[in-house]
Order: C-alpha cells, then structure tokens, then sequence
C-alpha cells in the first residue's frame, strides 16, 4: 500500500503532497488543472519514461516521491540487496527527472537503475488508464487476465511451458544453423584432416626451425670460427712448436713469487690468485681445443639442413611463421575437428531433443487449456454478475478459449466475447463495446480479479470515461467495494464517483498571467456538497447544486454502510477454481 505521494515540479503542479486511504482514494480536478499528473508521478515511480518536457517550467528538476508499506519478505530482502533500508517502517522510492533529460531512481534512499525499480514497484501499484482499456480489446491481453484468474491451475504450468518453449526455440535454431552449414562444415574438416595429415608427415619439433638456422649459420662459418678458434689457444698456450703463450708467463710469474710467499704471510694470498689464475687460463685453452675440434667439417650436413628447411617452410607458409605457432595450429585444428564431426551427432541428439521438447509442450499445453477452459466458465459468470451491478443487466460475456498451433503462450487463442443487449450476438469485444462499456467491463474483470489475490494498489485513470448518471453510481460503488479488499486510487471527472471516496482531494489551478501552477488539496467532509455540485454543474453556491450533491453523499454514505460491506458478486467471495 501506498501512503503518502509527493509530487514537485511536474507539469503544472508545483509542490503537491497527497496522503492516501487505504480504501477508496479519489482526485477531481477541473479539465486542465492537472490531475493526471498524479497518475503520471505514480507511473514514474513505476518506471514509465521520463519526460524531460514534463518538468515544470523554470525548474531544473521534478521530483515524485512515495512512501509504501510493505509486508513481502521477498520485497524486503530486494530492497535490502540494493543498499536500501526502511523509514520509520515505510519504503521511501523517489525518482528525479532533470530539465536536461536525466532521470534518476531512488530506492529506499539508495540510488537505483529505474528498471531495478521498476521491477519492484510493478509488484505494488498496478496503473488503468485509456491505454489499458484499448489493450483490453487485445487477445494476448484478454488470454493475460485469464491467466490470472485460472491462478496457479495455469500460472505454474505455463512457467514451465515458457521455460521448455524457449529451450525448444533455441535447440531448433542450432538444428537449423548445422544443417544449413552441413557442405561448409564439410569443406572446413576436409581442409583441417589435410593440414593435420600434412604437419603429421613432417613432424615439425618445437623450435625446431630457429635450431636449423643457427646450426646452417655455424656450419657456414666454420672456417671462420676454426682460425679464431685456433689464434685463441696460441695466444693461450703457444705454438705448437715453441713455448710460450699466457700460460708460460703465467707459469713463470709464479715461480718468480714463490720466494715472497716463503718470506712473507701476507704475499700468500696473492700467490693463491697467481695459481687460480693459472688453472683457470688451462681450464679455458682445453675447452678451446674441445671447442675447435668439434669444428671438423660435417660433410652433407649444410644440405640435409636445407632440405629439412624447405620441408618445414612448406608448413610455415600455411600454418604459421614458426614451427611452434605450426604446432599452436595444429592443436586448435585436433579441437576444432573434434567439434565438427561430431556436428552428426549433435544433429541426430538435437532432433531428439526437439522431438521430446515437442511431447513436453503439447502436454503442458493441453493441462493450460483444460485449466484455462473450466477458469473461463466461471469467470464470464462472475463478471456478468459486476455487469449487472454496474446498469448493464443483459450484458453478456464469454471467454471462448479456441485451439491454435502451439506458440509463446500454449495452445490457445482467448476471445472475450460480448453482447450488451438482450438477443444481441456475442461478438469479439474490440467490435461491438463502446467507451461506457469498455470501462465498465474492465471494472467489472478487476473486481472478480480483486477477491483472491495478493492486495495491490490499483489506480484508474477516468476509468468512468464515457459513463454517467446511474451508471456513474454504480461505477463509484463498486470502486468502493473493490477498495474492501485492496487500495484503490482514482482520477474521476464524475461527481458520482467521488462521492464514494474514504478521501477525496481536488487539484486547483492559479493563473497569474505568465505561469499556470496546481496544487492538491484535501476536501473536507463538510465541503464534499459543495465541491460534487461544481463537478456535476459547474457551481457550487445555488440550493438546488448543493441539495442534490448532499442527497449525493447521502446516498454513498448508506452504500457504503450497508451494500459495500457485503461480498462483491452478490454472494461470498470465495470463487470456483480450477
């Protein structure tokens, strides 16, 4: 439930804040004053788009705040898992729209992505305006109401059937994509199993290509690299026919500095790096010798090197610019065709699939509609019974429910049908009602629908167009009867309507020349004579407006003292179910 409703800056209102009953609330207002924009505040906190020509002129912001009561755990935890928390028990949900377009959600004080509070608040008010009344005439809307009669009996299958529907959808898309891939996918594994066959021939190694061009390299320069090799261990250890080199001077520095380490300690430690030295220079002159004797000449091998390299080139130009990135590729192509053939059976278990999505639907589908069938009967009783209430005794109406191929939705296509005079035929009711008779009929299915369902605030945008004098009253009753058992807010023209109200406000307007500005304002009980006789004749001093706008209250006041508190549909309000 709602509790209070502040409306700045929109339109033409300027600062408006709106304490709502629990029952029957109702807001009048003259054409033009401005009372759609409470409809329109509401419809922001439940996420319609905002507007940024909607701000009130010379603003930089509107602001629509509202506070609500909840009881739902579930809601609370939601609220909690934004970062929102409660006001003194109440939720407080505001969204700001800006002059510049920017629009901003708050959601127990925690800002919010409107969608997010969207979703919550859609669980708290329910908005009917005209557009709602023009949906009516819709089979898709006509089979959602119906639904929501039929409960659970259809609600629970159909959430399955939604759930398989889509998996079904989805099995036969890739069903079709592979067949209508099948001559590609066969092109690409003939390509692939060439590739792998060719790289399995070669048997590239990993690196193996940059190892080739570093052993050609050596093996070009080996001349080169012997002559080094060669002065290298000369200068070491002397020509191979004389003595000298670094380790026959080495070898004579060391001789020369025995007689100083013998005399003295502290020439001991330069002796010791005389002698490392010393076997480090021989150390090094054998590993040259190694060195150059692995230098010998292989013959034949530079050519095996570049028969081996052309081998791998043929791989490189195809598969990569490395033999590693060549063995990358081969990986990804062992994966990749292991996908692809397996493409069969994917098909043949796909066809399974959809084959045993198809026995799922249509079962569910059938439980739907023997669900949707036997809530249909007693649904069209029910509301034929508002009808009646509402000065529409012959009315007629039935929910025909037709099979149709299995979709979205089940097997079912719902027809509300409708006939408001006696003898006349039921026809679709897009076809035959009139303005009076759409809104009358939509009351009429939203006070069958109130009797067993979780309370929710529901708000009527001149759901009364079109109607008036009995009709009208009867309209106000069963507003308020419907306000027993779930708050009801309504934007009315009709005084017979607001006479009903548990409160009533008005939205009045001031012109000072440059700038119409609104305000709402709450109609004292001993005021409500005179604000009904200006609705139904435009004044609000002579005796006989006054005198029949009080017989007026004096009438909602006995209904609602006596007709209101007994169950709606003229007997209890427990109702058949499926």
């Amino acid at each position: 439930m709602i509790t209070e409703l502040r409306i700045a800056d929109l339109g033409v209102i300027k600062d408006a804040t709106i304490g709502l009953h629990p029952g029957l609330t109702v807001v009048t207002g003259e054409t033009g004053a401005g009372k759609t924009m409470v409809v329109s505040g509401l419809g922001l906190l439940l996420g319609s788009r905002a507007d940024p020509h909607s701000v009130r002129r010379g603003s930089e912001r509107a602001r629509v705040e509202g506070r609500f009561t909840i009881e739902n755990p579930e809601l609370l935890q939601r609220v909690s898992g934004v970062g929102g928390e409660l006001d003194d028990g109440e939720l407080l949900v505001a969204r700001h729209v800006t002059a510049a377009g920017r629009s901003r959600a708050y959601l127990g004080g925690a800002q919010v992505p409107a969608g997010v509070c969207a979703e919550l608040t859609a669980q708290l008010v329910r908005i009917y305006g005209q557009s709602e009344q023009e949906r009516l005439t819709e089979a898709e809307r006509q089979r959602e109401i119906l639904d929501r009669f039929a409960g659970a009996a259809a609600l629970e299958p159909l959430a399955r059937y939604a759930a398989v529907w889509s998996e079904d959808r989805a099995a036969r898309v890739e069903l079709a994509q592979l067949h209508a891939e099948a001559q590609s996918r066969a092109r690409e594994i003939d390509l692939l199993r060439f590739g792998l066959e060719e790289i399995e021939r070669i048997a590239p190694g990993p690196g193996e290509d940059v190892a080739l061009a570093a052993e050609a390299l050596r093996l070009q320069s080996a001349d080169d690299l012997r002559d080094s090799a060669q002065s290298a261990v000369h200068a070491l250890a002397g020509p191979d026919d004389e003595a000298g080199g670094a380790l026959a001077m080495l070898y004579g520095a060391r001789k020369c500095f025995e007689s100083a380490v013998s005399r003295d300690p502290a020439a001991a430690p330069l002796g010791d790096r005389l002698a490392e030295a010393s076997y480090q220079v021989t150390d090094l002159t054998a590993d040259l010798v190694r060195y150059l004797d692995g230098l010998d000449s292989q013959p034949g091998r530079l050519e095996q090197i570049a028969e081996r390299r052309a081998q791998l080139s043929t791989l490189t130009r195809k598969y990569g610019t490395t033999c590693d990135e060549v063995l990358q590729w081969a990986a990804e192509s062992v994966a990749r065709l292991s996908h692809l053939e397996q493409s069969d059976e994917r098909i043949t278990s796909l066809a399974e699939r959809v084959e045993e999505f198809g026995s799922e639907l249509r079962s569910l589908a059938d439980e739907i509609s023997v669900a949707r069938r036997e809530a249909a009967a007693t649904f069209s009783e029910l509301v034929q019974v508002e009808l009646a209430a509402l000065a529409m005794p012959h009315a007629r109406l039935s929910f025909e429910v037709a099979s149709t191929d299995l979709g979205p939705s089940g097997a079912d296509r719902v027809d509300l049908m409708f006939a408001a005079n006696p003898g006349g035929e039921l026809r679709s009711l897009g076809r035959v009602a009139s303005g009076g008779e759409l809104s009358r009929v939509r009351l009429a299915l939203e006070v069958v629908l109130a009797a067993d369902r979780e309370p929710v605030t529901l708000v009527f945008d001149e759901i009364d167009a079109g109607v008036g004098g009995k009709v009208a009253v009867e309209v106000g009753r069963r507003l308020a009867r419907l306000s027993q058992h779930t708050q009801v807010i309504v934007v009315t023209h009709l005084a017979q309507v607001a006479a009903f109200a548990d409160r009533h406000y008005v939205v009045v307007k001031a012109d000072d020349g440059q700038v119409t500005t609104s305000g709402v304002v709450q109609v004292a009980d001993e005021d409500r004579a005179v604000e009904l006789a200006r609705m139904m004749a435009g004044l609000d001093s002579t005796e006989s407006a006054l005198a029949h706008a009080g017989e007026l209250v004096e009438v909602a006041t006995a209904a609602r003292a006596s007709g209101i508190a007994l169950p709606m549909n003229g007997g209890s309000m427990s109702r058949p179910r499926s």
